[in-house]
């Protein structure tokens, strides 16, 4: 339970080129995991925790990377250790991607922490993957800090910052310090509770220096400083007394009242700092360690308990039966690395687990906790731990249980998006087509975002994900780990088809041919699915039972359920899926030697079609959110270029450094190439961000051009 205590499991988020990863590097440096600091970018070993050579040659993340330190507290003469901190704070990191088409390695990495930094660019503020980060932080739940980063920049404005926090993301937002000096005289910070200066000395910021704050600070750090405890305040009633009373307030009791307020989720305490000039990181450890929680004092994981479909609270403690997850895989040389979330119990190695989703038994023979792709042996592992398994053959998402444990549990998954883009790929001969299967089935088991199928007409081998460097990335590494000449296709829009309006159903499924024959009467109607009913943006199906007095005997109603749903792979337009569409089964017939499974699912099945075809279908088109950041000259072009592809401009501001950010949706069919044609405008100095907003109607025009070219292309295919 010390142990557990003294544990934080958190992750590192941000919008793409924020400072993420070199944030981290900086804490591997200052809890002594490392030695010497690398650069993102810059053409030598790289950032440790970018360590495939792919992220080292394009400055970006692709995976999530998962390393474990111990943050032993600052270093410096005069610093007394402050109370509340816990000595020795293991703190478990996934440092995750910022590029949106990887956004589901932020989606298991927040399922499986109890705590999370925010990290924002000081200049540019809050971006828009800084609320897709966001929001996958309020959808599982996570109390998160923020981190103003880059505040050596020109432009870098924290109060900027905050407010963005709070007018665009809805935060609670305080500054925990003021910055001393600005942009290029960025010298450190003064903390805002101790009113204290801190200077980040020595050639990698490793030496704190403490001194009473500059005298021209007073009045705003006094300013502040009330901010700062009015939003404390609000969790801690004691404290307002005192406030109230006159009384002086002590550091600790600041300290708990804003712990409170940020696990609760209702409070976010901003630090700054600058990740690459090695200054305010140490700062920030400290707030990890002082607010956000541990294994224990999170909220508590669930379960779903498969016999009853009941939520159940699973307990962090080792003497419980073992539950734990496994949240990301990769294959390597010597088997399946599986990344392991310890819920409940303990797990030693050799103990023999059971996956509950296969009811295989499995025996553990390596776990290990990774640092990046480095990796130290450990014999065993208890509640709130994240480390990896070697060999272990399993899913993203399975549960792991004790051979005697609650084999009926399995962890809550997690939102996995849409893929909205897809391209053909080939290879020349036999050879490389049998390593291009086993390449593609791993990336299909290790990403749950990467799809891959034989198209039935043409028989061509399409691949499928979040959008194009997502699988410009596999192509290149199917190249260069498997040794494969790759011929890629022209990349293909991901259509759908929904209805616009109701129709009713009535169809009799009667057949005769001697003996038993078939029967089943299914009338009811079908009509879009309400936005509010929507589980997620590309909710497909839904179904209700409004049978009465047994005009359909129950054990044909899932037959019926099926034969509706089988209508749902292809659409009466152009054979794209259906999504968006939900179905009332209101009443029927049956007859008592004739109906049977099969007669209800083709009755249903014929209902549907005819239903849909009468229901004003309509094709749907991908729109994608954009945000394009350019040099102010270049706005004008920007725009007009963004509205010649039937792009609808929602914003355009200008940040502190005289670029402008312009937000757009634009169909994603428009978006093809457009990396090219952006740096061509603007002379390489503008950069895009682009991601999945909705599924929206196509205009008459589109849609049957859509329509032609795939019935051309059916055509072409069935000849």
């Amino acid at each position: 339970m010390k142990l557990m205590a003294k544990t934080r499991n958190i992750g590192i988020s941000a919008h793409i080129d924020s400072g993420k990863t070199t944030l981290t590097e900086r804490i591997l440096f200052y809890c002594n995991k490392i030695h010497k600091i690398e650069d993102v970018r810059g053409g030598g070993a790289g950032a440790k925790m970018d360590h495939m050579e792919l992220e080292k040659e394009k400055g970006i993340t692709i995976t999530s990377a998962a390393t474990t330190v111990t943050w032993e507290g600052l270093n410096g003469e005069g610093i007394k250790y402050a109370e509340g901190i816990d000595k020795e704070c293991r703190i478990n990191i996934i440092d995750t991607p910022g590029h949106v088409d990887f956004t589901v390695e932020v989606e298991r990495s927040l399922r499986v922490l109890d705590g999370a930094i925010l990290v924002l660019c000081s200049v540019a503020g809050v971006q828009s993957q800084s609320i897709t980060v966001d929001r996958q932080m309020k959808r599982y739940s996570v109390p998160r800090m923020a981190f103003l980063n880059k505040m050596d920049r020109m432009g870098a404005n924290p109060h900027k910052g905050v407010a963005a926090l709070r007018e665009k993301l809805y935060h609670n937002a305080v500054l925990m310090q003021l910055p001393i000096g600005a942009e290029e005289n960025f010298k450190g910070v003064v903390d805002l509770i101790t009113k204290q200066a801190y200077y980040f000395d020595g050639e990698n910021g490793e030496k704190i220096r403490v001194e009473a704050m500059p005298a021209d600070m007073a009045d705003d750090v006094e300013s502040f400083r009330e901010k700062l405890l009015d939003a404390a305040s609000e969790f801690d009633d004691n404290m307002v007394e005192k406030i109230l009373g006159g009384e002086t307030v002590t550091e600790e009791e600041i300290h708990n009242a804003i712990k409170k307020g940020v696990q609760s989720l209702k409070l976010t305490p901003v630090f700054m700092g600058s990740a690459f000039k090695n200054k305010g990181v140490q700062l920030l450890l400290n707030g990890v360690a002082r607010y956000l929680p541990s294994p224990l004092t999170s909220a508590k994981p669930k379960a779903i308990d498969n016999n009853t479909n009941q939520k159940i609270e699973l307990e962090p403690d080792n003497s419980k039966p073992l539950v734990c997850m496994a949240f990301k895989i990769t294959d390597e040389q010597f088997g399946q690395l599986t990344y392991t979330r310890i819920y409940q119990g303990t797990l030693n190695k050799g103990d023999t687990i059971v996956n509950t989703r296969t009811k295989k038994k499995v025996r553990v023979g390596r776990i290990v906790r990774m640092n990046a792709n480095d990796r130290e042996n450990i014999e065993t592992v208890g509640s709130g731990d994240i480390i990896a398994l070697i060999g272990i053959d399993c899913a993203s998402g399975d549960t792991f249980v004790a051979e005697d444990g609650p084999t009926h549990l399995s962890c809550e998954g997690m939102h996995v998006p849409a893929a909205v883009i897809e391209l053909s790929i080939s290879v020349k001969d036999k050879d490389q087509q049998t390593r291009l299967s086993k390449g593609l089935s791993r990336f299909m088991k290790e990403d749950p975002t990467f799809h891959v199928y034989t198209d039935e007409e043409s028989a061509e081998t399409r691949i499928a994900g979040m959008g194009e460097l997502h699988l410009e990335i596999y192509v290149e590494r199917l190249k260069r780990e498997y040794n494969c000449d790759v011929q890629v296709g022209a990349p293909q829009v991901n259509y759908r088809e929904t209805i616009r309006t109701e129709a009713k159903f009535d169809y009799l499924h009667k057949k005769q041919t001697g003996g038993s024959g078939q029967f089943g009467h299914v009338i009811g109607m079908i009509k879009p699915l309400a936005e509010e009913k929507k589980a997620n943006e590309e909710e497909v199906f839904q179904f209700h039972n409004e049978i009465k007095g047994g005009a359909i005997p129950n054990e044909f109603i899932a037959s019926c359920e099926k034969g509706f749903n089988d209508v749902m792979d292809k659409g009466p337009l152009a054979a794209f899926p259906l999504i968006n569409v939900e179905v009332y089964l209101q009443d029927g017939r049956y007859h008592d030697v004739d109906s049977s499974d099969l007669a209800f699912r083709i009755a249903s099945r014929m209902a549907m079609r005819q239903a849909v075809k009468a229901a004003s279908p309509v094709i749907l088109e991908p729109i994608m959110k954009v945000e394009v950041e350019t040099p102010d000259e270049y706005q004008g072009g920007v725009i007009g270029d963004l509205s010649s592809r039937r792009g609808i401009i929602q914003a355009s501001e200008s940040n502190e450094t005289g670029d402008v950010i312009i937000n757009a949706l634009v169909p994603l069919s428009e978006m093809f190439g457009y990396s090219t044609i952006l740096r061509s405008m603007s002379a390489g100095k503008a950069s895009y961000t682009m991601e999945f907003a909705k599924y929206a109607e196509c205009p008459n025009n589109i849609g049957e051009k859509v329509m032609a070219e795939r019935k051309e292309k059916l055509a072409a295919q069935a000849e």
